[in-house]
């Protein structure tokens, strides 16, 4: 009997995730070896610019010699020791840390491993504090994939063949002003009054919090007017509740400011990070003022490693490397990006609209031949944004492809990136568009 050659490369990675891991999303993608700054390798030498920051978690850029310098030195001192029973001082210092940078009087943080479980903490507080149990959250939103974070999740293709376990939660109409029948193209923030309603029609009075992402990150990066945030928040503290943001995806430096909630001069009773919290080492947090915080009693909430030592030491470094300049640079090159892409929207029939704030835009492939869904504008094209995705890797440009209906172009590069490496991601987006549509 013949041996059965041995894999090697990229294929032989692919071949383990077959046999080894269970189904990752959709297809894979490519495999990475290495990175640095706004550059990845794979497995068999092939380089690309990463416009996408391994979904938005790499904003201080790939093998930031800081963020690692700094997990290395922590790593020689002490590797874990469950800080909610052993304090650490990397916890200790990041919590101090994040309350100078958070918007409004947030002070106390509760460190987690991910944003699913910075939301899920966010809601037992707000359960706590409120004394009430019901929670709003918006459709096409996302917050995460545990049983409790996707009840909140207003998209029943991550539901599917799965049974929510937070039976209080209602949902809101969210600002996506492209596909709205009531703003008809130009979010007038209108669609908040649609909170009013939910909480009228869909709740019993007994209302915590209300859950938003400032911008909307898997719906397909939808950006709310200023006046719909502050409406939201308003409308949510006259019935009694709290306003979670969600800012994992939209916190530390993304969106052109260290946190989306400060664009929108609204200040969150308590607000969930993740994602560039470490530069990718694994680590969440949410946050909120003293006198929310200190509804928790010791035991009502706990994270074996949350707090991890290495993880708080980079993400000091990380934010340390944020404000040194890649926040103003991710507002900057957001600038260019935003008239970049209008140009491209311009350009092609296929582009129906261009959205975003800073280094977190979106691009919205559609079918001008065909009526969306609702009749407000032209078909969402899945297939022509997968073939566009497509088309960039084999150009050596790595974009996402996301949205509630699955056609949008993510263009979320780390903030470091230069305006030569951003231009060649949008001639190379005008490229693979010409050659797809």
């Amino acid at each position: 009997m013949s041996k059965q050659p041995q894999k090697s490369g990229n294929n032989a990675i692919e071949s383990r995730y077959d046999d080894y891991l269970m189904p990752i999303w959709k297809e894979l993608d490519v495999p990475l070896r290495r990175g640095e700054g706004c550059t990845v390798e794979d497995f068999d030498g092939n380089e690309y610019l990463d416009v996408f920051s391994g979904i938005s978690v790499t904003n201080a850029g790939h093998h930031n010699d800081a963020i690692v310098e700094a997990a290395k030195d922590q790593l020689d001192e002490l590797l874990h020791s469950c800080s909610y029973v052993h304090p650490n001082e990397p916890a200790a210092k990041l919590g101090e840390r994040i309350a100078e940078i958070s918007p409004g009087n947030l002070q106390k943080s509760f460190f987690c491993n991910s944003g699913t479980e910075a939301i899920e903490g966010a809601i037992k507080l707000a359960r706590k504090h409120t004394g009430s149990k019901e929670v709003i959250a918006l459709e096409m939103g996302f917050h995460g994939r545990t049983l409790g974070s996707l009840a909140l999740t207003g998209n029943k293709a991550y539901k599917k063949d799965m049974a929510p376990t937070i039976n209080d939660v209602a949902h809101t109409a969210p600002p996506y002003a492209y596909r709205c029948q009531t703003c008809d193209g130009e979010c007038t923030a209108a669609c908040a009054d649609d909170l009013e309603r939910v909480i009228g029609t869909h709740t019993s009075g007994d209302l915590a919090a209300v859950v938003v992402e400032p911008v909307m990150g898997e719906a397909g990066i939808v950006v709310p007017p200023k006046e719909w945030l502050q409406a939201v928040a308003e409308i949510t503290r006259d019935h009694g509740a709290l306003l979670i943001a969600d800012e994992v995806q939209t916190g530390y430096g993304r969106t052109g400011s260290m946190f989306a909630s400060e664009q929108f001069d609204v200040e969150p009773d308590i607000m969930a990070q993740a994602k560039g919290i470490a530069n990718g080492l694994p680590l969440g947090a949410f946050t909120a003022p003293a006198e929310i915080a200190d509804s928790f009693e010791s035991g009502d909430h706990l994270s074996t490693f949350g707090g991890n030592p290495v993880a708080c030491a980079a993400a000091l470094a990380t934010i340390d490397e944020l404000e040194g300049g890649l926040v103003d640079n991710a507002r900057e090159q957001g600038e260019w990006l935003s008239t970049a892409l209008w140009e491209l929207e311009e350009e092609f029939d296929v582009v129906g609209d261009t959205r975003g704030l800073g280094l977190m835009h979106g691009v919205e492939m559609v079918d001008p031949s065909e009526t969306g869904p609702m009749g407000e504008a032209p078909a969402p094209d899945a297939t022509l944004a997968k073939h566009v995705s497509k088309h960039l890797r084999e150009q050596g440009i790595v974009v996402g492809v996301g949205g509630y209906h699955g056609n949008v172009m993510r263009v979320q590069p780390p903030l470091a990136i230069e305006r030569e490496q951003l231009e060649r991601a949008v001639e190379g987006l005008r490229t693979a568009i010409e050659a797809e549509a």
